[in-house]
């Protein structure tokens, strides 16, 4: 799927917030396929829509709880590997953990104030289409928060990678941002899929178990 063609939809209560996406998304040479003030009007206009990923906020009408949140796992439920990219300036654990349960991928959730680099957003929304897991690590503390770490059995280090990998950053990048070899990052991410038990035959998803595994405490 070439960047010309993503179709995006936007759910955000804000006025403000909702133009300043459909402007991000249109310089970036993706489609708006539709920007809504609520989840009821998105899923009264979803039958008609084709989209690729759908954009929303985890505080919204008519209660500004956590809509947005059961909103995704509802689509998600019902549509297997729906896109999703949850963009809020609150961490919700419970419903955050329940999203990232299925193990599907195609899935994102970035904290508004925390994104200052557009190519970043840019990026998230190209690894999440393609079936990756993207995450702030903000949000990983947040749901870590108040649990016992399950990875007692990691090393810093690796503890530090398998941080990486919740935050979608691929082997070279992380590399970097460590500033280690190529070599011994994989060798870090065997360990962990052997620490947390998980089978080469689980290769197409064993990134995503591996976060899942952490922010689940199992």
């Amino acid at each position: 799927m070439s960047e010309q063609s993503l179709r995006i939809a936007i759910v955000e209560d804000s006025v403000l917030l909702r133009e300043g996406l459909v402007r991000l998304i249109e310089e970036a040479s993706f489609v708006v396929a539709g920007a809504f003030a609520d989840g009821d009007e998105f899923m009264r206009a979803l039958p008609n829509l084709e989209i690729d990923l759908a954009i929303m906020d985890v505080r919204m009408p008519p209660g500004f709880a956590d809509e947005g949140l059961k909103l995704a796992i509802a689509l998600r439920r019902e549509y297997s590997r729906f896109p999703v990219l949850i963009l809020s300036q609150f961490v919700e654990r419970v419903y955050a953990q329940e999203l990232l349960a299925d193990g599907q991928g195609f899935v994102g959730y970035l904290l508004k104030d925390r994104l200052v680099d557009i190519d970043t957003f840019y990026d998230s929304i190209q690894r999440i289409v393609s079936g990756g897991t993207v995450l702030d690590p903000e949000v990983i503390s947040g749901l870590l928060k108040g649990g016992q770490n399950p990875l007692q059995s990691l090393t810093p280090r690796e503890r530090d990678v398998l941080g990486a990998m919740a935050e979608g950053l691929t082997n070279a990048a992380i590399a970097l941002r460590f500033d280690i070899g190529a070599g011994t990052v994989e060798k870090h991410i065997s360990t962990i899929f052997s620490k947390l038990g998980l089978l080469d035959d689980q290769q197409e998803h064993r990134r995503v178990l591996a976060v899942l595994a952490w922010l689940r405490g199992s």
